[in-house]
């Protein structure tokens, strides 16, 4: 996303009533113990706060801001064989760059002291609700602020 595009989306029109809903940067509908080894396969699940840490290496390689920051993860599940489904949006669904952000997404997660945090990662690009400046966090603004976007 170009500087004059994040500028444009970051300042709402006046009298817009049909903003999408807040959601949570990342969200989970893993059970309580999550972590824990499962008694079934003895894989030990990752932590979803654990997962939204790591994401934050994430960058999107236009902002250079991080996905979690700029409120582009929507939800993450993990299942029981360790395999996270990070439910993930862009700023624009024409956005080219998918592939560097799915790259990095496994680097983070699938890598590192004794393996990473997860075997494999999966991502469900979702368009509902639509990307808009209300998901970025307070970090995430003032990192925008910090570059001379207006947010």
């Amino acid at each position: 996303m170009s500087s004059e595009e994040i500028a444009t989306a970051a300042t709402p029109a006046t009298g817009d009533a049909t903003a999408a809903p807040q959601t949570d940067a990342v969200t989970s509908d893993a059970t309580p113990g999550a972590g824990d080894a499962t008694p079934s396969t003895g894989v030990s699940k990752a932590m979803i706060a654990d997962i939204e840490e790591a994401m934050k290496d994430v960058v999107d390689p236009e902002l250079g801001i991080n996905v979690v920051d700029l409120g582009l993860v929507y939800g993450v599940h993990v299942d029981d064989e360790n395999v996270a489904t990070l439910d993930m949006t862009l700023t624009s669904a024409a956005c080219p760059l998918t592939d560097v952000i799915e790259d990095q997404a496994r680097q983070a997660l699938t890598t590192g002291p004794g393996g990473g945090l997860v075997n494999d990662i999966r991502i469900n690009w979702v368009w509902l609700p639509p990307w808009g400046p209300d998901k970025i966090t307070d970090e995430g603004r003032d990192q925008l602020r910090s570059l001379g976007f207006n947010v």
